[in-house]
């Protein structure tokens, strides 16, 4: 039998899917913080959850190894809070009485930092699937997948998801549905264009996935062979080492990549905001390695210009 506290966040979490269009990786994400919230406090009712409650769980969290055997880091036990927080609000909306949301404090995080590609490591990336013998059809996929992510700096489920219908090869832009259930419109650089075109030529089947596997494990009666989020990680991945590359590199990194080239380039914030699909500008000042930067080219370039050559 399910107790109160555990039937209000099954219908939470049905409120996040129908009312706030979450992702189904949201809702899974906060359906497991929530459920270990409940669990490691034992609470059965939201009347329950006090501010004590909270701390404990805090303090419980600050002592909790990973499978690393290392401590969560302060952005993975903000998760947990800012699950708590969004149940919190729900049931303030409900009128159920429980502790008021902005109770809730979320640990300082630090500056994010951030990794990104840039010059011959970029191109090195980008042309890594041309350096190795592979088919024509792997070979083309997968310099069409990086091309792409680099040109519309598009989440990797976001690409996952897209379908041969989304992409219109006359045209050098597209929808894209992102978080929240947010369109946004991204652009094709013409590399992106041109390798799309040639995987997509090489095709022969009917799926309707742009982008499929083409591994032994696919199975006749899958739906669909549309290739996978960690698949696309591990591809990522790989390229990252046949172009010799040392650190670490994410489909994220590709992402970072596309925002800080636009940024150097001359781009305002406002619009790598839309052209992210980040809801709030917050979230895009993470770039301001590069927006400080390019402050600087400019104050070195335009102020005071009189006085420049002038004695002390």
């Amino acid at each position: 039998m399910l107790t109160k506290i555990k039937k209000l966040i099954t219908e939470f979490l049905e409120y996040l899917e129908i009312e706030k269009g979450c992702s189904p990786l949201t809702i899974r994400n906060y359906d497991f913080y929530l459920q270990r919230f409940v669990k490691q406090s034992k609470i059965n009712s939201p009347n329950e959850i006090t501010k004590e409650v909270v701390r404990q769980f805090r303090l419980w969290l600050s002592r909790l190894k990973n499978y690393h055997q290392d401590n969560l880091s302060p952005a993975t036990r903000n998760y947990h809070l800012i699950a708590i927080r969004c149940f919190l609000k729900y049931l303030a909306i409900k009128d159920i009485p429980s502790l008021t949301p902005e109770k809730i404090e979320l640990a300082k995080t630090g500056e994010r930092q951030i990794s990104f590609l840039e010059g011959d490591d970029l191109e090195k990336l980008l042309n890594a699937p041309l350096h190795v013998k592979q088919k024509k059809n792997i070979m083309y996929r997968d310099k069409a997948i990086l091309e792409l992510l680099f040109s519309t700096g598009l989440r990797v489920s976001e690409l996952t998801n897209l379908e041969r219908e989304s992409i219109n090869l006359k045209k050098n832009e597209f929808s894209i549905k992102g978080k929240g259930q947010k369109w946004r419109l991204v652009f094709l650089s013409n590399q992106a264009k041109y390798w799309l075109k040639k995987y997509l030529d090489e095709r022969t089947d009917v799926d309707p996935a742009l982008f499929i596997r083409y591994d032994r494990a696919v199975k006749n009666n899958e739906k669909t062979l549309g290739i996978t989020p960690r698949s696309i990680q591990r591809l990522v991945q790989k390229y990252s080492k046949v172009a010799g590359l040392t650190r670490k590199i994410t489909v994220h990194t590709l992402r970072h990549s596309f925002a800080t080239d636009l940024l150097s380039n001359g781009a305002n914030l406002r619009a790598v905001q839309e052209l992210l699909g980040h809801r709030n500008i917050t979230t895009t000042q993470i770039y301001t390695h590069v927006t400080n930067q390019h402050l600087r080219e400019i104050y070195q370039n335009f102020h005071d210009q009189k006085r420049k050559n002038k004695p002390l």
